[in-house]
């Protein structure tokens, strides 16, 4: 696999890069639209055509270092996959990483899900999903794509954003007011900081794709009508990131079949602008310099 965004190897490097870039290629559990252990390289490879100033905060948020692991290995069961990533991400913690992985299905969230949670105290993990994933167990695993939030609460708390498709199985124990339904937000305001209240100081985000609508991401395993739009799930998505600690995150669910390249641009995209949110402060205005 490429590196992400195709980045001169000079912010590239491992040793000297703030970021890593972990790709965990596994497809085994999704029940629909297969191809997302293709997710992660189509998602490098789109990240390659990105132009590196990002308009919108005035910085180059490449400038950082980031680096591209090699891809965790994924030809075994799903709980051999989330050990696998779970220790890959354990080791990036370790060597004073911030940790983005992209999958893949959603299955590939529970290892570094576990993985910060064993690292950071107050973490609540906030997803970004069509779906609640609240199945205790599916098709004879708890580690099914269908299961990952009911493993990360496992652990920590969670706050469940766009949902709008979910199994009557799920209703048992299910947190209400921590879920902003996708027909409540969509196309309205003044819920993002009832959202952010729930939020622990410390923050793992999960995105799965299919939480946006399939009219601009339709390459996904199992597009949802009525899902999030672009420019206001961004915004909302820099409250978090100004008003708590976003310690990581991960972006799921690229599935790469037919005309994907708008989909996985859009993924590309996505992880540059979330980064350009957690180092702002870091990075200077290229308005107020040479670049």
């Amino acid at each position: 696999m490429e590196n992400y965004g195709g980045l001169p190897e000079e912010y590239a490097v491992y040793e000297s890069a703030r970021v890593v870039v972990q790709p965990i290629p596994y497809d085994g559990t999704s029940t629909w639209g297969k191809g997302a252990d293709k997710g992660p390289e189509a998602l490098l490879e789109a990240s390659a055509n990105m132009e590196l100033y990002d308009i919108e905060t005035d910085t180059e948020p490449y400038t950082i270092g980031i680096a591209t692991a090699e891809p965790v290995p994924c030809a075994g069961t799903v709980e051999q996959m989330v050990a696998a990533s779970q220790r890959a991400v354990n080791e990036h913690i370790r060597n004073g990483k911030y940790v983005v992985s992209i999958g893949g299905e959603h299955s590939v969230s529970i290892g570094p899900i576990l993985a910060h949670a064993a690292k950071y105290e107050d973490l609540t993990v906030l997803q970004i999903d069509a779906h609640t994933d609240l199945r205790q167990e599916y098709e004879g695993s708890k580690y099914n794509h269908a299961c990952v939030m009911a493993r990360a609460r496992e652990v920590c708390p969670i706050v469940q954003v766009g949902i709008r498709s979910m199994d009557t199985s799920e209703l048992e124990g299910l947190q209400r007011e921590r879920i902003f339904w996708a027909h409540e937000i969509v196309g309205q305001t003044g819920w993002e900081q009832r959202a952010i209240d729930l939020l622990t100081p410390r923050v793992y985000i999960t995105i799965d794709l299919d939480g946006f609508d399939p009219s601009i991401l339709p390459s996904t395993g199992t597009p949802e009508p009525g899902g999030l739009e672009w420019h206001p799930t961004l915004r909302f998505l820099r409250r978090v990131f100004e008003s708590r600690e976003v310690v990581g995150f991960d972006i799921v669910e690229l599935c790469p079949t037919g005309n994907a390249k708008p989909s996985a641009f859009l993924a590309a995209k996505l992880l540059y602008r979330l980064l350009s949110f957690r180092f702002l402060g870091q990075l200077s205005k290229c308005s107020d310099r040479s670049c």
